[in-house]
């Protein structure tokens, strides 16, 4: 394309929303304000899951007055790469600090895939002084998985971190793309299922006391949407950045609940921390992220609203729903594996055995042969894949 522009009308002539994506050129971020040239290269790089006007001055950051490199609309400001770091910790210390996610003693398990947010999650903890392991469950999706794995492992060489690497073929006996043809779940159903069941199994046999995830702003909001459109109280009862710890589970916590998908993406570049950027190719059709476009669309027209949403929703609405845990009912052991469950065998177990073809238990009578059907699930340890199945 002719140059001769600002990132802003670039964008705008590719029909691209700058609030998905970040521009860089020469390993520099470009705010939407700076002018690019007939003989720049610049990449565009999606950071959001799912999808020649006159020169102007370049920004400068709201602390310090640098020239930026990064605009926040929500935040109606503009960081240097120091402040913008700063910014990116201090929201992640308000997060653990509003909901006791985590105490300067605690072993933490970083849940890893190798992608932005849970890599920038590891990253900043460490820098903060906590104890923080990762852990990579392999998912078996080819070169994907491979790629993923191999980023995982780089970064914990480079900060001379622990990881823990679990195969879920090699120790359970299959993987997601066999899952997602035999059975009753669907591809990520059996996904999330099996990525819940093992961080918290692990967490459990090496003596953890905090599962941390690196689900973010724009995870959350589209979330919350999908439950709320659905009225799906009980899950929105648990929408909480801190689950805690329960007899059988462990305390799981979000500490990147403050911060956008773009904030992470950023922090995670600026850090120089390299990072699968492309989607999993089994994701295709997941209605999450239908979600996300939609919230994109009204974080367009309205900068914030999806933070206005989440911690709103937090602040103002969150206790209201409480009253749904109520008349859940006991957890108890999986009759395989220990995990706790309602029903005689936990959801992991059952979605296992129908990929294997292996048959739990022969019902002793028709209570049991209609639980073993329905799957009762405990939404608070395996969320929505319980229900969409």
């Amino acid at each position: 394309m002719t140059g001769g522009r600002t990132v802003k009308d670039l964008l705008a002539e590719l029909a691209i929303d700058p609030e998905t994506v970040l521009v860089i050129k020469d390993r520099t971020l470009l705010t939407r304000q700076e002018r690019v040239e007939d003989d720049a290269s610049i990449e565009i790089r999606p950071v959001i899951s799912g999808g020649a006007g006159a020169r102007r001055p370049r920004m400068t950051c709201r602390r310090c007055r640098r020239p930026a490199v990064i605009e926040l609309r929500r935040h109606n400001a503009a960081f240097c790469q120091p402040c913008f770091t700063k910014h990116f910790r201090d929201q992640v210390t308000r997060a653990i600090k509003d909901f006791d996610m985590l105490e300067p003693d605690d072993r933490v398990l970083v849940a890893v895939s190798g992608g932005k947010d849970s890599l920038a999650l590891w990253d900043v903890l460490l820098d903060l002084g906590y104890h923080a392991t990762g852990m990579y469950l392999g998912l078996g999706i080819g070169e994907y998985s491979d790629r993923s794995g191999e980023v995982a492992r780089r970064f914990a060489e480079e900060r001379s971190a622990d990881l823990l690497h679990i195969d879920l073929r090699n120790e359970y006996g299959f993987d997601i793309p066999s899952a997602g043809t035999k059975g009753s779940r669907s591809t990520c159903s059996v996904c999330g299922l099996s990525k819940r069941y093992l961080f918290n199994r692990v967490a459990l046999d090496h003596g953890f006391d905090v599962v941390a995830t690196g689900h973010n702003l724009d995870d959350e909001a589209a979330t919350l949407l999908g439950n709320t459109l659905r009225w799906q109280t009980e899950y929105i009862a648990r929408q909480f950045p801190a689950l805690t710890a329960k007899e059988g589970l462990v305390k799981k916590v979000k500490p990147l609940h403050r911060l956008s998908e773009r904030e992470t993406a950023a922090y995670a570049f600026l850090q120089g921390i390299d990072y699968v950027v492309e989607e999993c190719p089994l994701v295709a059709g997941n209605t999450q992220l239908r979600y996300k476009d939609t919230l994109n669309h009204l974080e367009a027209g309205s900068p914030g609203i999806k933070a206005a949403f989440y911690l709103g929703f937090l602040d103002s609405a969150a206790d209201r729903f409480r009253d749904e845990v109520a008349g859940e009912g006991d957890l108890v052991a999986c009759s395989r594996c220990g995990q706790p469950t309602t029903g005689r065998f936990c959801a992991f177990c059952r979605a296992r055995a129908q990929v294997l073809g292996e048959r739990l238990a022969w019902p002793a009578d028709s209570q049991l042969s209609r639980e073993l059907a329905e799957e009762v699930l405990p939404v608070g340890v395996y969320g929505e894949a319980g229900r969409n199945r």
